[in-house]
């Protein structure tokens, strides 16, 4: 689990762009994940279309965003079968407090990436 360069490439500019629309609310959204115990793992799904990952936070037309942004956890996707080595995605984990961990989801494509939370 990396930040891609392939993702960067192809991704990034749109992805980065949405960010600062919903970076509070997907910051907002980690904090209470973790504060109601539901997990230590905020994971935010984001897709142009529909998903059946987690729960719908930020839609596009609401947000005027590119992609649509879910909220789940680590167990949903464990459950899922999307993360296999659950160590590995451990070991590869970045502060919720400082990132956010998205999941790209986009035609055949699938990845992790964390993106850095914008400072106060």
């Amino acid at each position: 689990m990396h930040n891609d360069p392939e993702l960067n490439g192809k991704y990034l500019g749109t992805i980065s762009s949405d960010f600062i629309k919903v970076a509070d609310i997907l910051k907002e959204t980690s904090y209470m994940i973790r504060k109601r115990g539901y997990s230590d793992y905020p994971i935010f799904p984001i897709c142009k279309e529909e998903i059946a990952i987690g729960s719908l936070l930020a839609g596009r037309r609401e947000f005027g965003t590119e992609w649509n942004y879910y909220a789940s956890f680590l167990n949903e996707f464990i459950d899922r079968q999307l993360v296999t080595d659950e160590e590995l995605f451990r070991s590869a984990w970045k502060s919720p407090d400082e990132f956010a961990c998205l999941f790209v989801v986009d035609m055949d494509f699938m990845n992790f990436v964390f993106i850095p939370f914008p400072e106060d």
